[in-house]
């Protein structure tokens, strides 16, 4: 949702973008998860535990886990349908999609509301890390967006890729995983903090200092 919410946010400005950017979103998931894991099993090794989570397993629950499989195949739907399937689904995708959206941000703030609460049980060190992470990891995307001369709508949405948490996926593999790991923390982190200080700030901040850093 924040980076369906930037690129509204960056076509309300005129800004282009490539529609690859789409398939960095969807890929981006799987390594999440896959060096979540192994860092899991590197800490779990040190502390003696033997419940290290295979490979194997890892790099097959990142791939197939349900929102993982609808991201991966939509995109090669598109590519099989090319512009016939873009014009068959131009309905939906375009003439009542900003709608879909607001009801889809309406409810992620429900669950972000929902979420508030968790926070009380939050260390204040993961607070911090939950509106500073978002800036540090965004300020590396800026760095690799100069260095590799992306305009400023990609980077712009690559900032926003790398200062996101995942809602959806990579929550849904860590619960199954590290069932040790507290839905308290990291969704009441994600949801509680980073999804809504993107939202609010991040995005209009990581475009006006992409535009500074690469021009506009």
């Amino acid at each position: 949702m924040t980076f369906i919410t930037a690129t509204q946010f960056l076509e309300t400005a005129s800004v282009e973008y490539g529609g690859h950017m789409s398939a960095a979103m969807a890929l981006m998931e799987s390594p999440a998860i896959i060096f979540a894991v192994l860092m899991a099993n590197v800490y779990r090794s040190r502390a003696g535990q033997a419940s290290a989570v295979p490979v194997s397993a890892v790099m097959r629950e990142s791939f197939t886990e349900g929102a993982q499989i609808l991201l991966l195949g939509s995109m090669v739907i598109g590519v099989l349908t090319g512009k016939a399937g873009q014009v068959i689904m131009d309905p939906f995708t375009g003439t009542i999609f900003k709608g879909m959206l607001a009801f889809f941000l309406l409810d992620m703030g429900i669950a972000t509301a929902q979420r508030l609460a968790d926070l009380k049980a939050v260390p204040k060190r993961l607070a911090f890390y939950g509106v500073i992470g978002p800036l540090v990891h965004a300020s590396i995307a800026l760095g690799l967006s100069w260095l590799f001369g992306l305009s400023v709508g990609n980077a712009t949405l690559l900032m926003v890729l790398a200062a996101s948490a995942s809602y959806i996926a990579v929550p849904a593999v860590l619960k199954h995983a590290l069932p040790e790991s507290s839905p308290t923390l990291y969704l009441g982190l994600s949801l509680g903090l980073t999804f809504p200080f993107n939202i609010l700030v991040g995005i209009p901040l990581y475009y006006g200092i992409a535009r500074v850093v690469l021009g506009s």
